[in-house]
């Protein structure tokens, strides 16, 4: 049985600013085992990205303040590490690939010493050492090794975010936490890159969470999904159960948006109404404003986890006395 790599246990975390809260994640529960990926899908302002920084310890103070809760990482609890342990530990056990390959790279540095800069602090080897590990990395993310020496700038978006995927794995790390990789890159070369995560975890048996808010990217990379709304997963099980088996109405909704590629003619199907203001959030359900199957008890209690299967979850009153699953929050 695979080990264990992540695990997060009731975590919430708010920002403060001008006296105003902003609820970002209530509650999360993820589990996340060897060479796994997991998909955290969600329209923005979700808490997806905060889930994610929470595991690198990097929620941003003072502002930023995880309120309760646990994230073990390969069996440590890293919310209780200093920032000196937590120095040795990103980019080493865990590592992330932002969304914005164009602002995530130094510009004043070549891209091989960018790499390099990651290798030296890790694993303690000399300028020439850590140099050629950084050429056998951009030869791994399929960029010729002699082009270590150049900038940033001489490099097209989807080579920059091969740099940054060469930076996140020069260490071999147990984890690699994936923000929208692909966001700002044109359709083909989101499909090379893809490609190219998809073979380096199976290579460096990583597991991997990438956040996102597209499902083809969902069904293309990942094992499991998690669907959040309003900084709770409102929806969790394998790709079958998310995308033959759906049950939360957001989810639905998610769906029912994405074009009929099948059907020319047919209309989007928008989800009504906007995501609920972080600083003041519904009361109950926090999708009872949006919902189609709204009844008096969402917009009182939140409800519970509904266990459809031994994979797939709920968080929904409409399953509340289904007799196929079983209901219980602890689980």
């Amino acid at each position: 049985m695979a080990d264990e790599i992540l695990k997060i246990k009731d975590l919430v975390i708010q920002y403060v600013s001008d006296g105003e809260v902003t609820e970002a994640v209530n509650g999360i529960d993820l589990e996340l085992k060897e060479g796994q990926t997991l998909g955290l899908v969600g329209e923005t302002g979700a808490g997806k990205t905060t889930t994610a920084l929470s595991v690198l310890n990097l929620v941003p103070k003072p502002q930023g303040r995880v309120v309760s809760g646990e994230v073990f990482l390969d069996g440590e609890n890293v919310l209780e590490k200093s920032e000196r342990e937590m120095e040795a530990i990103r980019g080493n056990k865990v590592s992330m690939i932002f969304q914005d390959p164009m602002s995530s790279l130094n510009p004043v540095m070549t891209v091989g010493e960018q790499i390099a800069e990651v290798v030296r602090i890790h694993d303690n080897v000399d300028e020439k050492t850590a140099m050629a590990r950084a050429r056998e990395m951009l030869e791994t993310v399929g960029i010729p090794g002699e082009r270590a020496g150049e900038y940033p700038h001489q490099f097209s978006g989807g080579m920059k975010q091969r740099v940054l995927i060469a930076i996140a794995l020069a260490c071999s790390p147990k984890l690699l936490l994936a923000d929208e990789p692909t966001t700002a890159l044109d359709v083909t070369i989101q499909a090379q890159v893809l490609e190219l995560m998809r073979g380096l975890k199976k290579k460096f048996n990583m597991a991997m969470v990438m956040i996102t808010h597209d499902f083809g990217i969902v069904a293309e990379v990942c094992d499991e999904v998690s669907v959040m709304y309003a900084g709770r997963i409102v929806e969790h099980g394998n790709l079958q159960d998310i995308f033959d088996n759906k049950r939360h109405p957001y989810t639905e909704g998610l769906f029912n948006s994405l074009p009929d590629i099948n059907n020319r003619k047919s209309s989007l199907k928008p989800i009504k109404g906007l995501m609920p203001d972080p600083t003041n959030l519904p009361s109950g359900c926090p999708f009872h404003p949006r919902c189609d199957y709204v009844c008096e008890k969402c917009s009182k209690e939140m409800p519970p986890k509904t266990w459809i299967n031994d994979t797939h979850y709920v968080r929904c009153w409409l399953y509340e006395n289904t007799t196929e699953s079983r209901l219980t929050e602890g689980e």
